[in-house]
């Protein structure tokens, strides 16, 4: 074989693999439109739920449960948001889950905090045994946890207030705390802690003023999980209230299986206990996401 001919050959070969590689290329693409098409069925599919409820409380009571159901030609209402704030205690149980909620997760944090210091800073068999008592405790079955607290409120004379059901999830939510944060104490170099105490910090002057500042992110992300988690809570509600310190959430479900005006009000209240959710989600997701990234690469 020449020269000449084995140049040519070569070159055919790579023209061959390069050809085939932009084929291979090209078929393992997929168009944006096509993708983003996809995602918006699927968003859809997720949100029809809610779509279907919000639909359902703006329409006249006759015309939302009518069979086949009623999808176009009728007057929006908001009646039934109306008659929600007029006729029941709404604002009351809506003032009651922020309270439990916010409170549950100050002490959380206030606990959690030293606590996931603590146990990433000295590892020991102690240790590692209280954070799988922690696991084992947060996987219980909640009636196994729930129950207790009921007796133990009724003894000490705080059943059916906002502060038996803050501490109550507090205790409830606090392994989760712990662990979270714990990873992101973890991603913290050790160094900094000893050059703080070289400087003359002590132990919790350095985690005040150097570590904490550094874990904003992670403190963030852990807040906004309790609080979601507190807001939403329902069992732990319902046994440890009774109508004084009741929670949206346990008074959407005693709205269930009665008049369809009260079950339009449920809807109406539902949607005003997602709508904060939904605004805390979009506000935060980009705080969320940095923190759970950050915090998930050790453990």
């Amino acid at each position: 074989m020449t020269l000449n001919s084995l140049d040519l050959s070569t070159r055919a070969i790579t023209t061959g693999d390069v050809e085939g590689k932009g084929r291979r290329t090209r078929v393992r693409k997929r168009p944006p439109v096509v993708t983003g098409v996809l995602l918006a069925v699927l968003c859809l599919l997720m949100m029809s739920p809610f779509i279907w409820m919000a639909l359902s409380v703006t329409k006249p009571t006759n015309v939302a449960f009518a069979n086949p159901p009623v999808m176009w030609g009728y007057v929006p209402t908001f009646d039934a948001f109306v008659n929600l704030w007029e006729t029941t205690y709404f604002s009351d149980y809506l003032v009651n889950t922020l309270v439990v909620a916010v409170v549950s997760t100050v002490l959380a944090l206030v606990i959690g905090i030293p606590a996931a210091y603590a146990l990433s800073r000295f590892p020991s068999y102690i240790s590692a045994l209280l954070l799988v008592l922690a696991l084992i405790f947060r996987a219980l079955p909640r009636f196994a946890v729930v129950l207790p607290m009921y007796d133990i409120s009724r003894a000490l004379g705080i059943y059916d207030t906002t502060f038996a059901l803050a501490i109550a999830l507090v205790a409830i939510n606090q392994p989760f705390t712990i662990w979270l944060l714990r990873n992101f104490f973890a991603e913290i170099p050790r160094e900094l802690d000893e050059a703080a105490m070289i400087d003359g910090c002590t132990r919790i002057g350095m985690l005040r003023r150097v570590m904490i500042p550094l874990m904003g992110p992670g403190i963030l992300t852990a807040g906004i999980f309790v609080f979601l988690f507190a807001f939403q809570e329902y069992l732990t509600a319902l046994v440890l209230t009774d109508s004084s310190s009741k929670t949206v959430p346990v008074f959407i479900a005693t709205q269930l299986g009665q008049t369809l005006p009260m079950l339009q009000q449920a809807g109406a209240a539902s949607i005003l206990l997602t709508i904060p959710v939904i605004l805390i989600a979009f506000i935060a997701q980009k705080y969320l996401v940095a923190g759970l990234s950050d915090g998930a690469v050790k453990g």
